[in-house]
């Protein structure tokens, strides 16, 4: 039986100058999560957001989880342990994360997995084979530990279906995608599992028409079922509510300034996600070239909860860092390339002519190689996609089937060319022809041994998954030989923002001198991230972002025990 919201999403303060227990900003996964904890634990809460949509960057997402041990996982007898994920995390974050922060994470992280399905009409399942990035590292896992929300019926939203945030890509009408559909519909004309795949969206598709539901996928699941379970433990969710400052007395938080009012709390958590829309907190922080035409995160996200926490005398860290990924700067908006790089019949060359880094690797690894390598002399940003007709004839692209033709838009744009030859191709990008030639000359070769001895490319099992197994010595490699010759520019995007408000295990915020700021929390990209500057797997941000939510709430409760009347059953 679907449960349907009968609480409304006000989009002003009903009374600006009301106390509550608990006050969350900022309505994406960890924010709704954190509501979800403190509502359940009889904490007086209220959620205020400052976009008119709830869901933030998670509703424009994968929806993925990487949270190890999780209940899920277990079900679908994946085999872990508590000292690999240990190991493994221990390996992706670096020294610089502190091993409490780790330890609360993994620790935490499965019980935050089970409230949630517990309390939500959400359900998860294993993304199955989809790796960690790392499968080969200490503790890694090539099969993978993410888990993605199962297809959601919207009536859990009821009149309040038009207030979710929209996805960064829409597919196309009625059609309800996951995160495991995306894999095999890349080798739609290349496998026989693509086309078994096209047949269940279809079967998908065909029982949304019949019965009159609409099916809710990846992020727009995850944040449609926090929301139902909000509705369901009466939280309040103020929309178009933003955040001005906070309130501080005596060197505590206690409470929030906002557009619409004031309220007074006995604790404040952050979860106003990145600062990735902010360009003077870009340029101040980050390398150049930056800005906010490349990101994919959700436009509300300018920093506001990180500088009102600067402001209380927060400490940061990694704002130099993002959630990067090499993306397309199409007319309409960037393309995040996820499979685009990993199929054979594609490389990427930098202003030179030439390969700098294995084009199948993590998408946080790609860019911070388009960074380290870009000089004045040598020029990675722009890179560019060179590939051949074979590729574009046996693979999608941003959107597009296999064989169809670029729009003339993307032409116009200088985003793409189009030559019958290399060197022509090389004069239309500004690349020396002779170091194209000789590039793609090379590649050819490893395409044909099947070993990149200059990047490895198709070595580990992330490489391999967005490949195409039918493509043999190596999934990954494959020669680009058959003209008409493209070259697609590739700059450094991002899904949000990676630094943020310095925080400790108990996701308190903390100051210079590694105090914390007593009522005041942070989690999600408000906060300093516990992947360090890598990216463990699929479903590593929004995994801690929401765990640590969750921590933020554990510790309110046991600060605070007055403000407590009684779980919620």
């Amino acid at each position: 039986m679907i449960k349907t919201i009968t609480c409304s999403s006000m989009r002003s303060m009903d009374n600006p100058e009301r106390t509550v227990d608990v006050v969350v900003v900022g309505a994406g996964a960890a924010g709704m999560t954190a509501a979800l904890a403190a509502a359940h634990h009889g904490l007086d809460t209220v959620l205020i957001e400052k976009d008119t949509h709830f869901g933030g960057s998670a509703a424009r997402s994968g929806g993925g989880l990487w949270v190890p041990g999780n209940a899920v996982l277990d079900a679908a007898g994946v085999t872990d342990t508590p000292a690999d994920a240990h190991a493994y995390l221990a390996h992706v974050a670096g020294p610089d994360v502190p091993g409490d922060l780790r330890r609360a994470f993994l620790d935490a992280g499965p019980e935050m997995v089970a409230f949630v399905l517990a309390t939500t009409p959400l359900r998860l399942r294993w993304v199955a084979g989809y790796p960690d990035y790392y499968p080969e590292a200490p503790g890694g896992r090539p099969a993978g530990r993410s888990v993605e929300p199962r297809p959601l019926d919207a009536r859990v939203l009821g009149e309040h279906l038009g207030d979710l945030a929209a996805p960064y890509l829409r597919a196309p009408a009625g059609v309800a995608l996951t995160q495991t559909d995306y894999r095999w519909l890349n080798l739609l004309a290349r496998h026989p599992r693509g086309v078994l795949r096209a047949g269940r969206v279809a079967a998908r598709r065909a029982y949304s028409l019949l019965t009159g539901r609409r099916l809710l996928t990846m992020g727009q699941a995850l944040a449609a079922g926090l929301r139902a379970g909000l509705a369901g433990a009466d939280v309040p969710l103020r929309l178009d509510t933003g955040l001005t400052d906070l309130v501080v007395a005596g060197g505590r938080v206690t409470g929030v300034r906002t557009t619409r009012g004031t309220v007074t709390a006995r604790a404040v958590v952050l979860t106003t996600g990145g600062f990735e829309h902010n360009e003077r907190l870009r340029k101040e922080h980050q390398r150049p070239p930056i800005g906010t035409g490349w990101t994919v995160g959700s436009p509300a996200n300018t920093g506001d909860g990180i500088e009102a926490g600067l402001r209380a005398g927060a400490a940061v860290a990694v704002m130099d860092d993002a959630w990067w990924g090499p993306s397309i700067p199409l007319p309409r908006g960037p393309f995040f390339c996820l499979a685009e790089r990993s199929l054979p019949g594609s490389l990427l060359v930098n202003q030179a002519g030439e390969r700098f880094v294995n084009e199948a690797a993590p998408y946080v690894d790609a860019v911070h190689a388009m960074y380290d390598g870009h000089t004045d002399e040598v020029g990675h940003i722009p890179c560019w996609l060179v590939a051949d007709q074979r590729y574009r004839n046996r693979y999608p692209f941003a959107g597009l089937g296999p064989r169809q033709p670029f729009p003339r838009r993307w032409y116009d744009a200088g985003v793409v060319h189009r030559a019958p030859t290399l060197a022509g191709l090389a004069g239309l990008i500004g690349v020396p022809a002779d170091a194209l030639a000789g590039t793609v000359d090379r590649f050819n070769g490893f395409a044909e041994s099947g070993v990149d001895t200059d990047f490895q490319r198709g070595r580990s099992a992330y490489d391999r998954y967005y490949g195409d197994p039918r493509n043999r010595p190596n999934p990954n490699l494959g020669p680009v030989d058959r003209p008409p010759f493209h070259a697609v520019a590739i700059v450094p995007g991002d899904l949000g923002t990676k630094g943020g408000l310095r925080t400790d295990a108990a996701a308190r915020v903390l100051r210079l001198d590694g105090s914390a700021i007593p009522g005041l929390y942070a989690a999600g990209n408000a906060a300093a991230p516990v992947m360090g500057r890598s990216y463990a797997g699929p479903g590593a941000t929004l995994g801690p972002a929401m765990t640590f939510g969750y921590l933020a709430i554990r510790d309110i409760l046991k600060r605070h025990p007055e403000a407590t009347p009684g779980a919620r059953r």
